[in-house]
């Protein structure tokens, strides 16, 4: 095989890493809007404080130190010990599930049958909100998450791909941590998908995203399924921090990752969980190739970061709703 063909390979495959990436971020979003109708604007910064969160417990930091260190003229920052990954996992869980209690209980019960542009400008309060408690809970200095999954590329990939191409051709680069998430992203889609179709509270929630009065007629709780989706949306939003944490670090622009969802969004649809992963894998492997075959060699570079929404705006002129949204039905 000719050397370059390799490397379009190699390009593709990056890019469908990515591309799930993406598609971790755009599944929280997707999960929120199939059963509340709300565009969770704050869902990358849910992200953000679900790392947060973990780096602050895993390090045995004490929350608001910053704040009690100016008030009261102490100086303490950590508790002298360190809590193992996955029981800081396990509390990070359970702190994201009370955040979405906090969230039903205090701000969107009392949002009922208000526009959706008021529930979006809701969560828009409710991003910088978030990301203000995050940095006087926790600092705002770039943290390391220290949870030892595997970095680098993979030596196995490369040895096996090397045979390929010729003497110039050493193999695919493929990133371990990518490998990881692809994996992960694979098993989160399917038990989310299970557990809409086949389990009680899965189809409530369907109940709730197809007619919220007919849902209560029948005796569902709204209070209840709007919970469960924001706990899944932030157990979502914590598997997307830890990858995208890993990767760069756990920093404040790590809620700017919201923004990759959005073309995400639009090529697969807001109301589809496996949308969300094809319209991931589009865009990946689009910024990629594009990148590759047209943006370095005759544009100077850097097209990645507004390729995907190209890409997403021409989507919309011939499929508004998405590849796998809900079909436009309008009377005449």
């Amino acid at each position: 095989m000719s050397t370059d063909f390799l490397y379009g390979i190699e390009v593709i495959i990056n890019g469908l890493m990515a591309g799930v990436l993406y598609a971790l971020v755009a599944l929280g979003f997707v999960l929120i809007f199939k059963a509340s109708g709300i565009f969770n604007y704050a869902q990358g910064v849910m992200a953000l404080f679900a790392a947060l969160t973990l780096v602050g417990i895993m390090e045995g930091q004490v929350p608001f130190s910053h704040l009690i260190n100016a008030v009261f003229g102490a100086d303490i920052h950590h508790f002298g010990w360190h809590v193992p990954a996955l029981l800081a996992i396990a509390l990070t869980v359970i702190l994201m599930i009370g955040f979405a209690w906090a969230v039903q209980h205090f701000v969107f019960r009392h949002l009922v049958g208000q526009e959706p542009i008021i529930l979006f400008m809701a969560t828009i309060g409710l991003a910088y909100f978030l990301e203000g408690i995050g940095d006087l809970m926790w600092g705002s200095d770039i943290k390391t998450l220290a949870l030892g999954l595997p970095q680098g590329g993979s030596r196995w990939v490369e040895d096996i791909t090397a045979g390929l191409g010729g003497d110039d051709f050493y193999g695919f680069f493929i990133d371990k941590l990518d490998m990881l998430a692809t994996l992960v992203a694979a098993v989160l889609v399917a038990g989310l998908i299970v557990f809409a179709q086949y389990t009680k509270q899965g189809r409530a929630m369907r109940a709730v995203a197809d007619d919220h009065q007919a849902a209560l007629s029948v005796g569902i709780s709204l209070n209840f399924i709007w919970v469960l989706v924001w706990s899944l949306a932030g157990m979502v939003a914590l598997v997307a921090g830890v990858m995208w944490g890993a990767k760069s670090g756990v920093q404040f622009s790590l809620s700017l990752i919201a923004l990759k969802a959005l073309p995400v969004l639009m090529l697969g649809g807001f109301t589809s969980i496996p949308g969300a992963i094809v319209g991931g894998l589009i865009i990946g492997v689009g910024e990629k190739l594009f990148e590759y075959t047209i943006g370095a060699p005759f544009l100077g570079g850097a097209t990645e970061n507004w390729f995907a929404y190209m890409l997403a705006l021409i989507f919309l002129v011939f499929r508004p709703q998405g590849l796998f949204g809900e079909k436009i039905i309008e009377r005449v």
